[in-house]
């Protein structure tokens, strides 16, 4: 495991004052003495609670949990390795080890697994599932299994964070970092970690269908540069399915009923053209992007 005076343990925080002392203790008694809080506005005094745990606390400038990650890990932190964790305490300060251990290996990004030990309660039957459906989309769409993208326990070095593009502003981020890991082929590991549930007082502030929403848009939307041929093949065979589908039901009126439909026809037919184009556009964008891989490897061999 690195020295724990090379690792920044990161905690973005907002309204966790049930919790967040007893997370800064946790990890203080691991001995890590670098922990900074960067807190979105709490009303709660999670600022002051953090403070008096032992934690440094700064403000962040704008607001989720996407934006408090970059600015710390980009202006407040110099450290060459980060823990970054969620400050409800549903993680365990003592994974911090082998979270941290695979860094010395060689290892850019370490993923906690909260599935391999979630605790009874931890998550909803229908987070369970939203998890599941989630974590298979981005394995079928990117390529890679990581087992638990969304997952909020990660290790990595700061110098990698500073490789990837990052937009998301809120909860979206951890599927963002999951997808420019498998983008920008960072080399990334996952350990099994524990999942608590939260404690009594303690609320979450994700919303599960509007965040869960927000994933999936963002899964789809990083789909165009890592994956054109899903990215643009998935709409182009939607809309020839539906043109074929209207192609299907105005022919069926004129044989047997010797109806016309000539918009319905029209419609048809630019759905089925629409989707063909974007279908070919599709498989040409998958070979340029297939052709540049096999360029840039060629190039970091020959370094």
């Amino acid at each position: 495991m690195p020295n724990p005076d090379s690792v920044c343990v990161l905690v973005p925080t907002y309204d966790e004052a049930e919790t967040i002392a007893d997370v800064v203790a946790d990890y203080r008694e691991e001995g890590f003495t670098n922990i900074l809080v960067i807190d979105g506005g709490s009303t709660d005094g999670t600022r002051e609670l953090a403070k008096e745990a032992g934690a440094h606390v700064v403000m962040q400038s704008g607001s989720g949990k996407g934006q408090a990650v970059r600015e710390a890990v980009e202006e407040h932190i110099v450290a060459e390795y980060v823990l970054m964790l969620d400050g409800d305490g549903t993680y365990l300060a003592k994974d911090a080890e082998k979270m941290l251990a695979p860094l010395d290996e060689g290892f850019e990004h370490v993923i906690g697994d909260r599935f391999a030990d979630m605790r009874e309660g931890a998550m909803t039957s229908l987070n369970k599932v939203g998890n599941r459906i989630i974590n298979r989309a981005f394995a079928y769409i990117h390529g890679t299994d990581y087992e638990d993208i969304l997952s909020g326990y990660r290790a990595f070095t700061r110098e990698s964070f500073l490789e990837m593009t990052l937009t998301s502003d809120g909860f979206g981020i951890e599927t963002e970092m999951a997808v420019e890991c498998a983008k920008r082929g960072i080399k990334t590991t996952v350990v099994p970690t524990t999942y608590l549930p939260r404690p009594d007082g303690s609320d979450t502030n994700l919303h599960p269908v509007r965040d869960g929403g927000i994933i999936f848009l963002e899964l789809y939307r990083r789909a165009k540069t890592n994956n054109p041929l899903f990215y643009f093949g998935s709409v182009g065979l939607a809309s020839t399915a539906t043109g074929l589908g209207l192609a299907a039901y105005v022919a069926y009126e004129w044989i047997v009923r010797t109806v016309s439909h000539e918009v319905i026809a029209v419609v048809s037919a630019a759905g089925i053209l629409f989707g063909v184009q974007l279908l070919m556009f599709g498989v040409l964008s998958d070979l340029i992007l297939s052709l540049h891989r096999e360029q840039m490897k060629r190039i970091e061999e020959s370094e």
